[in-house]
């Protein structure tokens, strides 16, 4: 797989129907191995260890409804009373982060208005924080701590 601009972390990946899987400590399952997930099991290890995101308040794959079409979230950051607080959005390490990215992760943010939104390839991160007052945005020079949130 590619090397990416995060942490190391001890990948737990095995072969099955012939095709290379990983565990994701957040789903608890064994999940097709793709070059997004290689970002997005990197990257949720990094908010897990590195910046102390609470394990049980991050969900991979959520689902939401937007304008009657079921879209996926690749991470979620919930509060303690269970309303969202971040989306992360990944791309594998080979896609460009380009406006069309942060298009995607402002269509899911209609419907969950999060504080924070994430990109990534692996490679690049942006984080930028919502200002709803303003109806603007700023981005941040780096992922937040958990305890910055």
């Amino acid at each position: 797989m590619f090397a990416l601009n995060l942490p190391a972390f001890d990948a737990r990946i095995t072969q099955r129907n012939g095709k290379n899987v990983i565990f994701d400590v957040i789903r608890r399952r064994y999940v097709a191995l793709t070059p997004e997930e290689w970002v997005r099991q990197h990257f949720t290890h990094f908010l897990l260890k590195e910046k102390g995101y609470p394990q049980g308040l991050l969900a991979n794959e959520v689902q939401i409804n937007l304008n009657g079409t079921r879209k996926r979230c690749d991470t979620v950051l919930y509060n303690r009373d269970l309303t969202a607080r971040m989306i992360v959005e990944y791309k594998a390490p080979t896609v460009e982060i380009t406006q069309a990215v942060f298009d995607q992760i402002t269509r899911y943010n209609m419907v969950l208005k999060v504080d924070y939104l994430i990109v990534s390839n692996g490679l690049n991160h942006y984080c930028c924080r919502m200002d709803y007052a303003n109806q603007t945005y700023v981005f941040l020079p780096g992922i937040p701590h958990y305890t910055e949130l």
